[in-house]
């Protein structure tokens, strides 16, 4: 079917990006996507999932530099990604982290292997550490489709839309650069890691655990566990700009009789705070 008789039959015609002056671009530009064993072993479980079938789609996206930003934080991976429309979608990739404890007890086994151990003083990935991660029960990459939480602001109703794509191509290859990004993933950052595996080296106990367990156990304390423990700080009262919650808020887009719908808004909240 050609473009016109698309648009005749009621279709509207493909949409095209708007451009983006330096996105985050993949460095490949043609074939495979993510060149260390982490990036493609990441990649492989996407497709294992059944998430990775529907990757192609962002490959342009990835390749074009359409992706303006990317963070990886415990739990959640952001971005922004640029598509037709002129406000940039914004994408959420949600993985679960894992607590305290998890990870005092992978850092014990990983600190225990004198090999685990060297290759992640010296900022590498052992290519086994999966092997770790599952002794324990846990999994280090997302082991189906329900550990991930996908989102984005475009209107495509399919899941994962050509903006996730992208971002998943952008983290799989951000993996190379920093297999630490992958453990930041799941709730444990590079430097808190590299600090708990040096403990567990001279003490046998993570930096984490002894943090933990500082305090008298719980059954030697029930007596004055409910009992006020210190002094409360006096609260002192504070003032803000009667319109400082509009500053928070995303512009709506909404224009009346030729002024934003924020504006507006700010001039009642004004005129509310002289009254009272």
């Amino acid at each position: 079917m050609s473009r016109s008789s698309r648009w005749n039959s009621g279709f509207p015609p493909p949409s095209k990006p708007r451009e983006v002056i330096d996105g985050l671009k993949v460095r490949s530009a043609r074939g495979a996507i993510g060149t260390s064993w982490w990036s493609q072993r990441f990649l492989h479980v996407l497709e294992s999932i059944g998430v990775g079938t529907r990757l192609q789609r962002g490959r342009t996206y990835a390749r074009k530099g359409q992706v303006i930003s990317l963070a990886v934080e415990p739990g959640a991976v952001s971005a922004q990604v640029q598509g037709s429309r002129k406000k940039p979608y914004r994408v959420r990739i949600g993985l679960q982290t894992y607590g305290k404890a998890q990870w005092a007890e992978l850092e014990r086994e990983l600190a225990a292997n004198a090999w685990y151990l060297a290759k992640l003083l010296a900022g590498e990935m052992p290519e086994d550490v999966e092997e770790v991660f599952t002794a324990a029960g846990l999994s280090l990459f997302p082991a189906d489709a329900q550990d991930l939480s996908l989102d984005c602001t475009c209107p495509d109703w399919e899941v994962p839309c050509k903006h996730l794509a992208a971002v998943f191509y952008l983290l799989a290859e951000s993996f190379d650069e920093d297999p630490f990004a992958i453990l930041a993933w799941r709730g444990r950052e590079r430097e808190d890691l590299l600090i708990n595996l040096r403990a567990a080296r001279d003490s046998g106990t993570p930096a984490a655990d002894i943090a933990e367990h500082s305090g008298p156990p719980l059954e030697q304390s029930l007596e004055s566990f409910y009992s006020l423990q210190a002094e409360l700080p006096q609260r002192t009262g504070y003032s803000s700009a009667p319109d400082a919650l509009l500053d928070q808020l995303p512009e709506p887009g909404v224009v009346v009789r030729g002024r934003s719908l924020t504006e507006l808004l700010r001039a009642h909240y004004q005129e509310l705070e002289s009254r009272s």
